[in-house]
C-alpha cells in the first residue's frame, strides 16, 4: 500500500488525502494474547484490504503477511498484540493522538512520513508497477498520459507516483480509498490503468488470471521500504520492534513466513 504523507496529509490524499470513495470495512475480530498483570497489549493499526498482506478472512480475522510477521516478532520480543482495521485514510491520525501504538500497513518510508512518526527498520522491499488490461498498449508511465483515467489508492506511494507522471492536479488520477475498489475500477473499464506496490498486484493478478491483465515494470519507479511506524519519539517501542525483527530475521523465522507468501 506503499500503504505517504499523503494518507494522513492525504490520508489516504495521499496514503493522507481524500477524494476516493469511502466504503465501509468490516469489523474483524482482534487476536490479542489477554493483558497479564506486567503486560502492555500493543494495538497494531492495520488496512485490512491489502491483500496478501492483510486482509480480513471469511470468519472475520485480519490475515496476512503483514499480521504473521508482527505476530512472530511479537512471540520473539514477547510483548502482547492486538491487530485493529482502519481505513486506509486516516490512518496516520490515529497513531498521532494515541489510538494505536503501531502501523503495519505497507507503510513505505519516505523522508515526508519521518517527519511526522518514527519507523522500525525496514522489513519488506517493494517498487509500483503498472496493471492495465492485457491489449492496453502501455510500455512505460508517460504512455499513463494517453489514459482518461489512472486508479489509485489515496494517499500512498502510487497517489505520489502518479502526480509525478500525471501532474499534482491532474484530473487525470482517480483515487479511491482501498485497493479492491482500485483493481474494480480497472476491471469495469471506469479506469484503463491502476498503479499499485508491485507484491499486492503480483497477488491480485494470480487469483484473477481470468481477467486478462498485465504488469507493467520499469526501473524509472524506485525501490521503496514498508516500516514499522510508531509515534514520534516513542524510541521505546521503535527499539522493541527493531530487536524482535533483527531476531527472528536471524532466527529463520522472517524467512519462513515470506516464503509461505512469496516464494515462487
Amino acid at each position: 500500500m506503499t500503504k505517504l504523507l499523503s494518507s494522513v496529509l492525504v490520508s489516504a490524499a495521499l496514503l493522507l488525502g481524500a477524494c476516493g470513495q469511502n466504503s465501509a470495512q468490516p469489523e474483524p475480530k482482534t487476536d490479542a494474547d489477554a493483558t497479564n498483570a506486567d503486560g502492555r497489549v500493543y494495538r497494531v493499526a492495520m488496512n485490512a484490504a491489502f491483500a496478501p498482506f492483510e486482509s480480513v478472512d471469511s470468519e472475520g480475522n485480519i490475515v496476512g503477511f503483514d499480521v504473521d510477521i508482527v505476530k512472530a516478532m511479537a512471540e520473539a520480543g514477547n510483548f502482547k498484540v492486538t491487530f485493529v482495521n482502519t481505513p486506509w485514510e486516516g490512518i496516520f491520525e490515529t497513531l498521532r493522538r494515541g489510538d494505536n501504538d503501531i502501523l503495519a500497513a505497507t507503510v513505505t518510508i519516505t523522508d515526508e512520513r519521518k517527519q511526522i512518526m518514527d519507523f522500525s527498520d525496514p522489513y519488506f522491499e517493494i517498487n509500483q508497477v503498472i496493471l492495465v488490461p492485457k491489449g492496453q498498449n502501455i510500455q512505460s508511465p508517460e504512455d499513463l498520459k494517453k489514459l482518461a483515467k489512472v486508479a489509485v489508492t489515496i494517499g500512498t506511494s502510487a497517489d505520489t507516483v502518479a502526480q509525478k507522471i500525471l501532474g499534482a492536479t491532474s484530473d487525470k488520477i482517480a483515487r479511491f480509498e482501498s485497493l479492491p475498489l482500485v483493481l474494480k475500477e480497472v476491471e469495469t473499464g471506469g479506469a484503463q490503468a491502476a498503479i499499485s506496490d508491485n507484491a499486492v498486484v503480483e497477488n491480485y493478478v494470480k487469483n484473477n488470471g481470468d481477467k486478462g491483465f498485465t504488469i507493467i515494470e520499469t526501473d524509472l519507479f524506485e525501490k521503496e521500504h514498508y516500516g514499522m511506524a510508531v509515534r514520534k519519539g516513542d524510541t521505546e517501542t521503535r527499539d522493541m520492534l527493531n530487536a524482535a525483527l533483527k531476531k527472528i530475521q536471524e532466527n529463520g523465522e522472517y524467512d519462513r513466513v515470506y516464503n509461505s507468501y512469496f516464494a515462487k
